[in-house]
């Protein structure tokens, strides 16, 4: 079975991983055997390839990339009775333990024991076929593409973080970052209720892509334009009420409390290389609350319904598609950053 695999750091190949397909001989009594059919690029699959490692995650062994995916269900185990063969799925990647404390409580995102696809030492599913539990994996609606589902996975992140922001309908928001997950999380904040989203970046291409999503969404260049300034103005002086910050950018997230309002809310998605200064003062006067998240619990079938109704469209982000043959050509371009692009996603063999 053909696989992406990151043999070490800058070093992709196309070939077969023996070990996985024996792994994955046996199907366990609640799990299901997929065919894949799409799965994305993320930032976290091109940071292993360029840097090796994220935060404490770090790769000493080849892994298979990939964790945004779709596909279509081939086998059931004994005890599987929501998924049947020829179902369309995708699937969530991070598998907690279930009697941990933490998925106990319903935090099972934040169990340390989580095992998450194509983050060491565990593979990813940029190959033909994956065994996977079918309590983490969804029936994708009639009229969702395998392209759209396999959005799911990043959409996840900015549906969870709009959530634990609790948006009011007709609030103001601020997106630092148009990158996929600053870019679904803008979408999950209209869709949550924002009367007006303001998103900021550097790349013009991706701020016009933004302002296109919804007439919801104002762009603002990072470096042209004034944040702060901006939707000061705009509101007339009293600030947005959800500032989230999806740069992972140190300098961008030490100035989020410029742009909020009194009794706002910050959201931290990005992940953040080094420590961030913290302006202690400026939350306080404003008495803002902080939330921090880290990947999503409990909304991939809320996603999946909303892309089913149109409430969120992912399609706009989709900007390139390549085959599974020329997936390692896929991820020397991803490393690059071309400013153009959104989400980038490879199509196996079907």
């Amino acid at each position: 079975m053909q696989a992406l695999v990151l043999e070490e750091v800058g070093r992709l190949a196309l070939r077969d991983m023996p070990e996985l397909d024996r792994a994955e001989a046996v199907l366990g009594p609640r799990d299901v055997r997929i065919k894949l059919h799409t799965v994305g690029i993320c930032g976290s699959d091109v940071h292993y390839f360029t840097h090796g490692r994220i935060g404490p995650f770090v790769l000493e062994a080849p892994m298979v990339l990939g964790h945004e995916a779709s596909g279509t269900v081939i086998e059931c185990g004994s005890e599987v009775a929501n998924l049947s063969v020829g179902d369309r799925v995708c699937m969530e990647p991070g598998l907690p333990d279930p009697n941990s404390r933490a998925a106990r409580l319903g935090m099972y995102n934040i169990d340390p024991s989580v095992r998450f696809w194509a983050t060491p030492p565990i593979h990813g599913v940029l190959r033909p076929t994956c065994v996977h539990p079918a309590d983490f994996t969804y029936h994708i609606p009639e009229g969702v593409s395998f392209g759209e589902a396999a959005m799911v996975e990043p959409l996840a992140v900015g549906v969870h973080a709009a959530t634990k922001a609790r948006i009011k309908p007709g609030d103001t928001a601020v997106v630092m970052g148009a990158g996929p997950i600053g870019l679904v999380t803008a979408l999950s904040a209209v869709a949550a209720g924002c009367a007006r989203v303001f998103v900021s970046d550097i790349a013009e291409k991706k701020l016009e892509i933004a302002s296109n999503l919804s007439r919801a969404i104002t762009p603002i260049h990072a470096i042209h334009d004034d944040l702060a300034a901006t939707v000061l103005a705009a509101t007339d002086g009293w600030g947005a009420d959800v500032v989230f910050e999806a740069t992972g950018a140190p300098q961008a997230a030490a100035r989020v409390f410029e742009p909020l309002a009194p009794g706002g809310c910050v959201v931290m998605i990005g992940g953040q290389s080094e420590p961030v200064a913290y302006d202690a003062g400026a939350a306080m006067v404003r008495e803002a609350r902080v939330e921090n998240i880290f990947r999503y619990a409990h909304v991939f079938p809320r996603c999946l319904g909303m892309l089913a109704s149109g409430a969120i469209d992912v399609r706009p982000l989709i900007t390139r598609v390549f085959d599974f043959s020329q997936s390692v050509e896929a991820f020397d371009i991803a490393a690059s950053a071309p400013p153009e692009e959104v989400k980038m996603q490879i199509e196996l063999p079907q």
